[in-house]
């Protein structure tokens, strides 16, 4: 049976579940992925009690083996900017097309206050959940980065 765990500000979690959390993350989202140090800048922010924004963590076990993981950033604004912001989110390759992509992704709806918006490459098989759940493209991100 699958089970689904949160974390948030209110939890006060732990350096080392924040680190399987973030190894979790590293390895499964592989080429969509981000360095380790970033996916724990992003738990860091997401999770720290004395921030004003936060966010949470929605994740999938089995056992207590780690199945799936999903990272949200609230932004501190609202109207013109989505309230929150889906970071990360992957699900263990050998359990992929098992609808905990998307447990994990509802849960996180229903926890979530406000809009929710997430950056996807054009070529990444999630597209297909974010779209089937409702997500829309109403724009083309652009960067600068200096």
């Amino acid at each position: 049976m699958i089970i689904l765990e949160t974390l948030s500000t209110i939890d006060s979690a732990t350096y080392l579940q924040k680190n399987e959390i973030a190894d979790f993350l590293f390895h499964h989202l592989s080429q969509y992925g981000d360095p380790k140090e970033d996916i724990m800048k992003c738990l860091d922010y997401a999770l720290d009690q004395n921030l004003h924004a936060g966010g949470f963590v929605v994740m999938a076990r089995q056992n207590g083996k780690l199945l799936g993981a999903l990272v949200m950033n609230k932004t501190g604004m609202s109207g013109y900017i989505p309230e929150n912001i889906l970071v990360y989110i992957a699900v263990d390759a050998e359990q992929r097309g098992k609808g905990i992509g998307g447990k994990i992704m509802d849960m996180a709806i229903k926890m979530a206050n406000g809009s929710i918006a997430l950056h996807v490459e054009p070529d990444n098989p999630a597209r297909k959940l974010y779209e089937r759940i409702g997500f829309t493209n109403k724009y083309l991100e652009m960067r600068l980065t200096k």
